[in-house]
């Protein structure tokens, strides 16, 4: 096999989550057949971030600056990895919402199989084989993917390639593109500090809060950490609008993959569990014994999360102390 090329998110000249694995899945890749990795980041404006790749795994950085990626521009990037498609053997992307979006925009262009949403990669010969949950997580599906293929790796499922290297800088002008789709600017929830899909720590609530005013409990756990938790939300509580939509967590939410995960007053149905069972420490907080969150928690407290919450608040913000 040759070459990798691993397409970066950047927003308002700052990496986005997800860069980690991708690179790192990319490396295991190359290295099977002594090929390299190169990653691909299109904005307007220098992007932070950008020369620590090396240390993560990436042989060379592409940069391609230009107006037109001010924002989240896919046709610009499609063109911009179709021009360049004929030198890899892979194109990697983050499974975030934005690289859901761009892998299959790029496997339609350059004519290569797509596997979404990936939690493993295999080089194979000259295929590589991926693993990918399905059914809500109920089930692995294993695929192995020939040609070109584009790759949606899931964040959170590949730790850091430890490359202790600069990465080499080449800059790529952009090609000539016509724009079928214009994002003219990124609305945030006025409450999230933090964005769901890139906390290290998630505190979310169900409907066990019983009453959307209640989130504020879960808020003060959240900011007891400091700036590096996000508030989340199960889809009963979002139906019902006691959160934005942007908080939920789930099937038809986000996929996320934090540290530490805080599950409130969460049942844990299968739609939910399908969005935030790779994290790497779950806590479950519920005042029933049965409920299904506590089969895939790694501790459990069962009580009342009024009593229990707010004490976790005061520790944490101790332990922040010393």
């Amino acid at each position: 096999m040759s070459s990798i090329l691993v397409v970066l998110e950047q927003r308002d000249g700052a990496l986005r989550k997800g860069a980690v694995d991708a690179i790192a899945a990319a490396r295991l890749i190359a290295d099977a057949s002594g090929g390299q990795v190169d990653a691909l980041v299109a904005s307007d404006r220098a992007v932070s971030g950008v020369d620590g790749l090396g240390t993560m795994g990436a042989d060379r950085v592409l940069s391609v600056t230009d107006a037109a990626f001010a924002h989240y521009n896919p046709d610009g990037i499609v063109a911009t990895v179709t021009d360049i498609a004929g030198q890899y053997s892979a194109v990697l992307v983050a499974a975030t919402a934005t690289g859901k979006d761009l892998a299959p925009r790029l496997a339609a262009s350059i004519g290569g199989p797509c596997g979404m949403d990936v939690t493993a990669v295999e080089p194979t010969g000259d295929k590589i084989t991926v693993t990918r949950p399905i059914y809500a997580g109920k089930a692995l599906q294993v695929l192995e993917l020939s040609g070109t293929p584009v790759i949606a790796v899931r964040p959170g499922t590949y730790p850091a390639a430890a490359a202790g290297k600069a990465g080499a800088q080449e800059a790529l002008a952009a090609p000539t593109f016509t724009r079928r789709l214009e994002v003219t600017g990124i609305r945030t929830s006025a409450k999230a500090s933090v964005d769901v899909a890139e906390a290290r720590v998630i505190v979310a609530g169900g409907r066990g809060l019983g009453d959307p005013k209640h989130f504020a409990v879960l808020e003060d756990l959240a900011a007891a950490f400091g700036g590096e938790a996000a508030v989340g939300a199960s889809r009963a509580v979002v139906d019902a609008g006691w959160i934005e939509h942007g908080a939920q967590v789930g099937q038809t939410g986000k996929t996320v993959a934090p540290e530490l995960y805080f599950a409130i007053g969460v049942s844990g149905a299968i739609q939910h569990l399908a969005g935030m069972r790779t994290s790497k420490v779950i806590v479950a907080i519920n005042r029933d014994k049965d409920a299904p969150i506590f089969k895939v928690a790694d501790y459990g407290i069962v009580g009342d999360l009024f009593e229990v919450v707010p004490a976790l608040a005061e520790a944490v913000r101790k332990a922040k102390a010393h």
